[in-house]
């Protein structure tokens, strides 16, 4: 797996269980996979360095899109298996494909257009309203590239988000969801029961499932999923997050890869996205999406300041009965996810509430005891 944060170390945790070894590539010898898998110290944008990991593995996957979809697609052609795939991986590493893609398939998206310069955004705006959202074709993550636009704020959007920028019609959406779906190279998919998100500053802050929408909602967010990973080719798993406008979707974000909007289902689900990945990726059978639980909820814990290390609030967090407590083993700083808490329950307000106790406990600001990485 190229990139060694808390998505490899919890795909690593799953493959351990299967009896399949993990190796992460990345520049950080004490990145927060290294407690469970073995550690390639390399800059994940140096090609000989990529090359020379993926010969010495099976497959080559992602916990990150930061690898430029050029480098993938040269993996490839040097005889590197990699998966999901470079053309899933272009369309979930770059916005502009991803945008001009899921147009030309006739799925749901919201008004937009590629445009490389501050001109183009002020006539977008004109055209369909201020504000607009400008988000950079490529390395957004976490709230990060992306930005409401106003008049006149076009030249500071080329200069945070160029060259190529996505501009997109503001949507007033009633709620956001995420639905998780996962396919085989022999082409059998399985999509995962969809939850409700909430967002806040541009990254998910908690996940409840089931979601609160109508069942032919959840049906159709489903059905959109399955139609995205085939036309892709996806091998692995794909979040795709979505909004919600009455009883219609519009495709916001896709990930080609484990995702923060499916967390829950280490505890919440017969088979957890991360062993999902693991299968689809070795062309396994996939295991059941079924819930174990009426209901469930995840709930982030993020960074506050540089000293705030959610480990020291531990004690207090698993008082909270019914909590389960996931924590990266990541250097505190503002805005990071530093882990994240699940809770099962007969309702989705009684998880929400169990998980939100533990969290909170874990998201006071504190002083760091010991070296962290």
């Amino acid at each position: 797996m190229v990139g060694g944060g808390q998505l490899a170390r919890m795909t690593a945790a799953a493959a351990t269980r299967l009896g399949v070894s993990l190796s992460v590539l990345d520049p950080d010898p004490d990145c927060p996979a290294s407690s469970s898998a073995l550690v390639i110290v390399a800059d994940p944008l140096d090609l000989d360095a990529l090359v020379e990991f993926g010969r010495s593995v099976d497959v080559v996957t992602f916990d990150h899109e930061g690898v430029p979809v050029e480098l993938v697609e040269t993996l490839g052609t040097r005889g590197v298996a990699v998966a999901p795939g470079p053309a899933a991986c272009r369309l979930a590493f770059d916005k502009a494909v991803a945008r001009t893609a899921l147009a030309g398939l006739g799925l749901p998206v919201p008004p937009f257009e590629i445009v490389p310069d501050a001109a183009g955004i002020e006539a977008f705006g004109r055209l369909n309203g201020w504000p607009v959202v400008a988000k950079a074709a490529r390395g957004g993550y976490d709230g990060r590239g992306v930005m409401f636009v106003e008049p006149g704020g076009e030249d500071d959007a080329v200069s945070q988000l160029g060259p190529t920028i996505v501009v997109e019609q503001r949507v007033d959406f009633d709620q956001e969801l995420a639905v998780m779906v996962a396919r085989r190279a022999s082409g059998d998919i399985v999509t995962y029961p969809p939850v409700s998100t909430v967002q806040r500053d541009g990254m998910c802050a908690e996940v409840t499932c089931p979601a609160a929408v109508p069942t032919h909602v959840a049906q159709s967010a489903e059905r959109l999923a399955r139609q995205l990973a085939e036309a892709a080719g996806l091998v692995g798993v794909m979040a795709i997050e979505l909004f919600v406008v009455g009883d219609s979707l519009l495709v916001n974000e896709m990930a080609v890869r484990p995702h923060n909007t499916a967390h829950h289902t280490i505890e919440a689900c017969v088979t957890s996205q991360f062993e999902q990945h693991v299968r689809a990726i070795l062309d396994l059978p996939l295991g059941s999406t079924a819930l174990r639980t009426p209901a469930a909820a995840m709930h982030n814990v993020v960074g506050s300041t540089d000293d705030h290390d959610p480990t020291n609030q531990l004690a207090e967090a698993l008082e909270v009965a019914g909590a389960h407590v996931h924590l990266y083993g990541k250097r505190p700083r503002p805005g990071r996810k530093l882990g994240h808490v699940t809770a099962l329950a007969d309702s989705v307000d009684e998880a929400r509430a169990i998980a939100r106790a533990a969290a909170h406990q874990l998201n006071q600001p504190n002083a760091t005891t010991g070296e962290r990485r």
